[in-house]
């Protein structure tokens, strides 16, 4: 009887640790969602901002 409860509690401290791992893989790939995201909006602004501060050295360059 001690066997099979020793052999239970073993499981299921191999399940937790396995799912604790998982979790951890699991967060890792949230944060590189999260980088990957952030460096579209980064790109996007800046571009943006760059074609804007183009028309406006265009526009000084042409009243110059």
């Amino acid at each position: 009887m001690n066997t099979i409860a020793a052999h239970i509690m073993t499981t299921i401290h191999v399940l937790g640790v396995k799912l604790k791992r998982e979790e951890k893989g699991a967060t890792a790939v949230e944060y590189g969602i999260m980088v990957a995201l952030i460096a579209v909006v980064i790109i996007t602004v800046v571009g943006t901002i760059g074609t804007d501060l183009l028309a406006k050295f265009t526009q000084v360059a042409n009243a110059i």
